[in-house]
């Protein structure tokens, strides 16, 4: 797949290698819910972004919306536990992510879903991720970005002011305690020339 992506000034390092976990700063949102955010957590994220848009096999999907087919606005992957991942950085993030935060979320993170943002068209609506437990149990999606920037916003389920943090270049964002169930985070689409972003959201058993 043929991909246009401008470099981060920041990263220009070929070797794909995660830093340590010690820098993620939280954020309290209320109702039970937080984030916790380390930008730059990937070392040499354009390599990886390269690898991914040309090895990961992408597809589209369409969906049913107020009685009309659509096209989803970006293109998907998605790894099943027992499915092997593309590259062995993001086995070793799992594995690491599951460590760090054993103790709070009481299971591993096992699957990852990939979502292929070409432009800034591609987009995902406001949502959380309620598909199974995690409509009744807290629990965490951790979201790892390679590629350009683009806004991830976050707002009280059911309205209320957004909050903004631009994800890219190896950033993490890990979301978690009842954030999906009482908060909805949404990418939207940009009228800025914007590059391409491919995002690894990694999740326990039973939450889409």
């Amino acid at each position: 797949m043929s991909v246009h992506l401008q470099g981060s000034l920041f990263d220009q390092d070929d070797e794909i290698r995660l830093g340590p976990l010690d820098g993620l700063h939280r954020t309290l949102l209320g109702a039970g819910a937080w984030i916790d955010l380390l930008p730059g957590w990937l070392t040499g994220a354009d390599a990886l972004f390269a690898r991914l848009a040309e090895d990961v096999p992408w597809h589209a999907e369409r969906r049913t919306m107020y009685e009309h087919t659509v096209d989803v606005p970006r293109l998907l992957c998605f790894y099943q536990a027992c499915d092997p991942l593309p590259h062995p950085v993001l086995d070793t993030a799992r594995a690491e992510l599951s460590r760090r935060y054993r103790t709070e979320l009481g299971e591993p993170f096992t699957t990852a879903g990939l979502c292929y943002y070409r432009d800034g068209q591609d987009s995902v609506a406001w949502h959380g991720d309620t598909i199974g437990r995690g409509s009744r149990e807290d629990t965490m999606v951790a979201i790892l970005s390679v590629g350009a920037p683009r806004d991830l916003l976050l707002r009280p389920r059911g309205g209320g002011p957004s909050l903004r943090r631009p994800l890219g270049h190896g950033d993490l964002i890990v979301m978690g305690g009842s954030c999906q169930r009482t908060w909805e985070h949404a990418i939207p689409k940009s009228t800025r020339a914007t590059g391409p972003r491919i995002s690894i959201q990694f999740r326990p058993h039973g939450v889409r």
